[in-house]
């Protein structure tokens, strides 16, 4: 259930937005008309204001999750690619909900969702985030979202429509631009491909190298024709290096990665994408909810080079954004990617991955993951300090009493009547 009201108040809050160590105590924040409008230690004189009292508190910009896939509710990604649309969409209308519900207040979907429910959020039909979406994302034969396995012979293009698909198949320059284009036709606001071998597809191993040097500039070009940017799905050190050089800006997981090339992809201004918590969940419970053998004996390959991926990036002053990366049942373990970082990346940090980074991947600086005068007013309440216990911000959004997406009231465990 939602509501909208044209002010609230808050007052006594403790601001934490991931850009300094502590607090910022005591403070006023005023939003109207969707929007925050002040922000003060001092009294902010509205009268017309429904007023909150924070004391004891903490008021955050909305939590943004920058690697989900909404439409994937199964773990057999090949199954989900067959399952009807209809059903698809339901489906992804639970999960958005769910991840609102969490705190989330904008997601970026690297695979599978279209703009028609990026439209369908906007226009209240579904409950969700802020949908930001890339389409399908672009796969070579046989590489990750290639789903047919290796003794399947059918076209490829038997599920290359369905929602529940998270790519298309496409090869060679020309094909590769036709698909780029395709998608941004499509309201595609940002390109994703997948550059390296996967783990929940059946035949290409982690260290397989896909798609062409020629194809990825061809891409990124695409991509920069249309004032948007590239994100790829990579895992190994030389993977990740060739795709720097061609121009991509997004570098999704990185798990293999070596402090040189961090460097590098740093110099270069490209930003990571970090997604650990999906293997910890798909070592767990992968086989129960549909993953293959094939696809979990890969998974250590990436696990356990997880949290040393993350010391080395942030070494290298590598900006990484959160990201989950969740299938299936497992998306309710969406929040735990922020108790993940904690065990060897500062508290700050961590917060800061979901907020202010988070929007300049997003490109949505000043607009979201911010307290600012004129940014949308997508606001989460937690009863105590995150930047004291980061267990705050995870599990099912228990700790999280209030929600406000775009000025809207998403969530109210009591604030506003009291």
């Amino acid at each position: 259930m939602t509501s909208s009201t044209n002010a609230i108040l808050f007052i006594n809050a403790n601001l934490v937005d991931g850009n300094a160590d502590q607090p910022l105590k005591n403070h006023q924040l005023l939003i109207r008309d969707g929007r925050i409008a002040a922000v003060s230690a001092d009294t902010i004189d509205a009268t017309d204001a429904i007023v909150i009292d924070l004391a004891g508190k903490t008021l955050m910009p909305g939590l943004i999750d920058c690697h989900v896939h909404v439409v994937a509710s199964s773990a057999n990604l090949g199954v989900n690619a067959l399952l009807p649309d209809s059903l698809v969409t339901a489906r992804a209308s639970k999960l958005m909900n769910e991840m609102l519900m969490r705190g989330f207040t904008t997601v970026r979907d690297v695979g599978g969702a279209d703009y028609g429910l990026k439209q369908a959020q906007e226009e209240g039909l579904i409950n969700g985030p802020r949908l930001v979406v890339c389409g399908k994302a672009l796969s070579q034969t046989g590489g990750h979202t290639d789903y047919r396995g290796r003794f399947d012979r059918r076209n490829v293009d038997f599920y290359a429509d369905k929602l529940g698909a998270l790519g298309r198949v496409c090869n060679g320059v020309d094909e590769v631009r036709s698909a780029a284009r395709e998608e941004i036709k499509g309201g595609a606001q940002f390109i994703k491909i997948m550059a390296n071998g996967g783990v929940s597809s059946p035949s290409d191993p982690i260290e397989f190298l896909s798609f062409s040097v020629s194809e990825l500039e061809a891409v990124v070009e695409e991509a920069s024709n249309a004032k948007t940017y590239v994100s790829a799905h990579l895992y190994t050190d030389e993977a990740i290096r060739r795709a720097v050089d061609a121009g991509v800006l997004s570098l999704e997981h990185c798990n293999l990665i070596t402090p040189a090339t961090a460097a590098h992809a740093a110099a270069k201004g490209a930003m990571a994408c970090p997604t650990l918590v999906t293997y910890e969940m798909l070592k767990l419970e992968g086989a129960q909810y549909g993953l293959q053998p094939d696809s979990i004996a890969k998974i250590d390959d990436v696990r356990l080079a997880g949290l040393d991926s993350l010391k080395i990036m942030y070494e290298a002053r590598l900006p990484m954004a959160y990201g989950s990366d969740l299938l299936g049942d497992m998306h309710v373990h969406q929040s735990e990617e922020f108790e993940i970082r904690s065990r060897v990346l500062p508290t700050q940090e961590v917060i800061r991955s979901a907020t202010s980074l988070a929007a300049k991947l997003l490109r949505m600086e000043g607009e979201i993951g911010c307290l600012e005068v004129g940014a949308s007013a997508d606001l989460i309440v937690i009863d105590g300090c995150p930047l004291s216990d980061i267990r705050l911000l995870s599990g099912q959004g228990k700790h999280i009493p209030l929600i406000i997406r775009q000025g809207e009231v998403v969530k109210d465990s009591g604030l506003l009547s009291h």
